[in-house]
């Protein structure tokens, strides 16, 4: 139906192109899952599409900078209006890297690590709070996405895990063993895996996180007297916020973050605004000397660079996106040039105004119909 995204279709000439996103058995969103918007889009569709746009060009050649050199000369949150494809732009970048041989640890939905839905508990060692089913969750994603990769590496130093301890030189998936037999060491595996990862150069290393402002303002996680606790004395939020800002590095790597403006619950702070130098106005917000300012969590975003999103489509990449749409049978039969520029016209180009109203207004079924809690047969969903 339509060319693989791979390396040969990722061209400038192929900019407003519509590609499938092959072979999902062995892709990333397998294992990690997807965002919501992007999950029920792909059920609509016959299989998991994307188009290429100038900005997943743009996005190549960072990868392409970033594998040589440290993670923290490369790390860029994806930042714009709502709806203009950071999601999808985030989801490109891992399906890249992946396609590439990279280590790829996505996290597509990061409210998940804040939003108290999984159990904490105070571990006196760190002084922190650990999520021991989320970690374990974590590591075996990450074990999971990358078998073939990690198969191949082993420890560069003694870890040990109460009595229980990993030798020098043995395999990685003896750590995936530890956490799997006892979950209770699970944010300790978690760490060391990632510590392990950022040492070893025959690999880059790709941390994605959608949903990444949801880490830098208020969690959802109470201590014993029933205070808030923040996001850096969590241990999996923690850890992301530390490769995020610089804190810790791999090797060879990039550390990719996107924004959702849209999410109510976990809404971008100004913290992050000012974290990330973004204009006080591009959401139309103003600041005030009255609002409380928290340097702590800006020192987690330390050198991270926005990269902007364009606001619209292009004619070329909504041709593509109505292309990809007609072709998979997912609009009404009649639906044609004129449907086109209706909806063209009214989204003002916005990628989620184009598809979700207007296109989809020609659906003979209305969207509000799918069952959004069935799994997509090919892929899961994160929890």
């Amino acid at each position: 139906m339509f060319p693989e995204f791979s390396e040969r279709t990722l061209q400038p000439q192929n900019i407003g192109k519509p590609v499938l996103y092959a072979n999902p058995q062995t892709s990333p969103a397998r294992y990690f899952g997807l965002p919501k918007t992007t999950l029920v889009e792909f059920r609509l569709l016959t299989q998991p599409c994307t188009i290429i746009r100038e900005s997943t060009l743009q996005m190549t050649g960072l990868v392409e900078r970033a594998a040589g050199n440290p993670s923290s000369d490369s790390r860029i949150c994806y930042v714009g209006s709502a709806g203009t494809g950071k999601s999808h732009l985030l989801l490109q970048t891992v399906q890249h890297c992946h396609l590439q041989k990279w280590v790829v640890i996505y996290i597509p939905r990061a409210y998940a690590t804040v939003d108290s839905t999984t159990t904490h508990v105070y571990d006196l060692r760190t002084r922190t709070y650990v999520q021991p089913f989320f970690s374990w969750q974590l590591v075996q994603r990450i074990f999971s996405t990358n078998q073939a990769i990690l198969d191949t590496l082993t420890t560069t130093e003694k870890h040990d895990f109460g009595k229980v301890s990993v030798e020098a030189g043995q395999p990685l998936q003896e750590l995936h063993r530890i956490a799997e037999t006892d979950k209770y060491f699970a944010p300790q595996v978690l760490e060391v895996v990632l510590a392990e990862l950022g040492k070893q150069k025959e690999h880059p290393v790709l941390l994605a996180v959608d949903d990444f402002q949801s880490l830098y303002g208020k969690t959802k996680y109470k201590d014993p007297h029933f205070d808030g606790i923040t996001s850096y004395h969590l241990n999996v939020p923690r850890l992301i916020m530390e490769y995020a800002g610089g804190r810790k590095s791999f090797a060879r790597g990039a550390v990719f973050g996107a924004l959702r403006s849209t999410n109510t619950q976990f809404p971008v702070s100004n913290d992050m605004y000012m974290g990330l130098g973004l204009d006080e106005f591009e959401e139309g917000r103003a600041w005030s000397p009255y609002q409380k300012q928290r340097k702590s969590v800006r020192e987690y975003l330390d050198g991270m660079v926005p990269l902007h999103v364009p606001e619209g489509l292009t004619a070329t990449e909504a041709t593509g996106l109505f292309e990809l749409w007609r072709q998979s049978r997912a609009m009404a039969a009649e639906a044609g040039d004129s449907t086109f520029m209706a909806a063209y016209t009214q989204s003002g180009g916005n990628p989620r105004e184009f598809v979700w109203n207007g296109i989809m207004k020609s659906f003979a079924t209305p969207p509000l119909e799918v069952d959004a809690t069935r799994p997509f047969p090919q892929l899961t969903v994160m929890a």
